[in-house]
């Protein structure tokens, strides 16, 4: 089965589709990686984001138009991606939208809400459409992430020593081989709004790291922010710009005095990094396997490697799974669990009562048709 796995980060900078071989193999699933698309969000739709994130509050008609908007340009991605990676027509679209608030309250998850009308998808490429994946992990108990923790364990089951898996996004999580797995906190959220506020709206993100690598680690700073109260709860735990946003930077810079924006993000990118390994160390990890934008700083990779000693940190390049479109994979093979009648969620990494089948679908322009139901989940992921 081909799939095209869709997905806008908390960076909501653009569209990612990624296109993938997926076949059962015995107690295997095996994934051929296609290659990815971006589509760049335009600027109407960046800043009509802007205004609706936290701490933002947008009328419903915005959030009409932006669900609308955003639905649209996740379909101009998907054909493109059916027009130029599948030798012969995709079966299949699995969409995790735009999230746009993740409700949490007193460790908790209460709700999540992610943009992007499934019927857009449908209705541009005539495929059906796997689409809000976690409204039912969380409906079940669940934290409704991080949903990218099932493939993880798939894809390091029986890889030596003590293999931790890291996403370097807006937002940072890491699984673990026994299946614990959370937020652990800001990944590139923090950074790429002082970059935006302090360069007036010029900037979405510290390119290369280059502001960081010019500022210093600001002490005062950097142990107000360590004090957040989120970093001492216990896992399964989830977090998002509704916590961490350009208010809540500001808030914790009061008092301090007049700082320059590189002294502060260089401050923040080492949060980023502590965080982490904090996080990496609790598991007992041996080796980091990054993905995500935030591998792309070479000053985030570079603190991040000095605070981890003695445990290597690769791009998940290395085992063969592109850094840049992991994320879209994962949801290519949620999609594909899903159309198979098979559970994608990991209750010891997400806190949910029991496994459950993800997701809505939208039938395309045809009949839906569904494959035969699997017997069992596959318990590795193999890379061809």
């Amino acid at each position: 089965m081909r799939v095209i796995g869709l997905m806008s980060g908390t960076s909501y900078d653009a569209v990612d589709a990624a296109a993938a071989e997926l076949r059962l193999a015995g107690d295997s699933l095996v994934l051929k990686p296609l290659g990815m698309v971006s589509e760049t969000y335009d600027e109407e739709i960046r800043a009509a984001l802007a205004r609706a994130l936290p701490p933002g509050t947008v009328p419903m008609a915005e959030v009409c138009r932006l669900d609308t908007r955003i639905g649209q340009a996740f379909a101009a991605a998907a054909v493109r991606a059916d027009r130029e990676l599948c030798s012969s027509r995709a079966d299949l679209i699995a969409s995790h939208g735009q999230t746009v608030h993740h409700w949490t309250d007193g460790g908790r998850v209460h709700g999540t809400l992610q943009l992007g009308q499934p019927a857009w998808i449908a209705e541009a490429t005539g495929l059906p459409v796997v689409a809000d994946f976690r409204p039912r992990d969380i409906a079940a108990g669940g934290q409704g992430a991080p949903l990218v923790s099932l493939i993880d364990l798939l894809w390091l089951r029986g890889r030596p020593g003590t293999p931790v898996a890291l996403n370097l996004g807006g937002i940072a999580n890491v699984t673990a081989p026994d299946g614990t797995a959370f937020d652990t906190g800001p990944g590139c959220a923090l950074i790429d709004a002082a970059a935006h506020g302090f360069s007036g709206g010029r900037l979405s993100y510290d390119a290369e790291g280059a502001l960081a690598a010019r500022g210093e680690v600001h002490r005062p700073l950097l142990e107000r922010l360590l004090a957040e109260p989120y970093y001492a709860l216990p896992a399964p735990k989830t977090t998002g710009k509704e916590l961490f946003h350009l208010g809540y930077l500001r808030e914790a810079l009061s008092g301090l005095g007049t700082l320059s924006a590189e002294d502060v993000i260089a401050t923040l990118t080492f949060l980023t990094a502590r965080t982490v390994a904090d996080a990496v160390c609790g598991a007992g990890a041996t080796e980091v396997l990054a993905s995500g934008g935030g591998t792309r700083n070479p000053v985030l990779m570079r603190m991040l490697g000095d605070l981890l000693p003695g445990i290597a940190v690769r791009p998940s390049d290395v085992l063969g799974l592109p850094a840049a479109a992991k994320e879209c994979y994962a949801f290519a093979v949620l999609g594909f669990l899903t159309a198979h009648g098979l559970p994608g969620t990991e209750p010891a990494s997400t806190g949910a009562r029991h496994a459950r089948v993800l997701g809505s679908i939208t039938p395309g322009r045809e009949a839906l048709r569904l494959p035969p139901p699997a017997r069992e989940r596959p318990v590795r992921l193999v890379l061809e």
